[in-house]
């Protein structure tokens, strides 16, 4: 895990897709999205350099509509939405970020490490807002046990 930092980010539109399943199911059914979408990442028009893999989820969701998790590529405007594949706009906000490395089973240690420093610099989280996982090498599925992910959690603006 690399050094914590405060970053702001703009406006995100994602073209991929959302998973809904039981918590306890996250773990098996994110990585089939991700393997999912690296196979037809050459469908989606309009990605944005570097054409890495974002993940997105609201920690308390106050909507039906909210309720999952995203895995798709950022992009300048929606056209031709690929089959199967589904849109979602996240609001600017400002975020504390991580830099999680190694096994994706360790990724809720690096999110714990992540909310004491959050708490410890007098900064409150924004859980009812969109955080953000942001692959910084290809996203491998099928390797969870070589995980490099930028964890972006939503606080609130001081």
């Amino acid at each position: 895990m690399v050094g914590k930092e405060i970053k702001n980010a703009g406006e995100v539109k994602l073209v991929g897709f959302r998973v809904v399943c039981p918590g306890d199911r996250d773990t098996e059914e994110i990585p089939k999205a991700a393997k999912q979408l690296k196979e037809r990442m050459s469908e989606i028009r309009n990605a944005l350099p570097p054409r890495k893999q974002i993940g997105a989820f609201v920690v308390e969701e106050s909507s039906p509509e909210e309720d999952g998790y995203w895995i798709g590529l950022r992009v300048s405007e929606y056209e031709d939405i690929p089959e199967g594949m589904t849109t979602l706009t996240i609001p600017p906000h400002r975020y504390a970020t991580i830099l999680h490395q190694g096994p994706n089973e360790h990724i809720r240690k690096s999110y714990e490490e992540l909310h004491r420093w959050i708490n410890d610099n007098g900064y409150i989280r924004s859980t009812a807002s969109w955080n953000l996982e942001i692959y910084q090498k290809e996203n491998q599925p099928e390797n969870p046990s070589d995980v490099w992910v930028e964890l972006y959690d939503a606080i609130l603006s001081t």
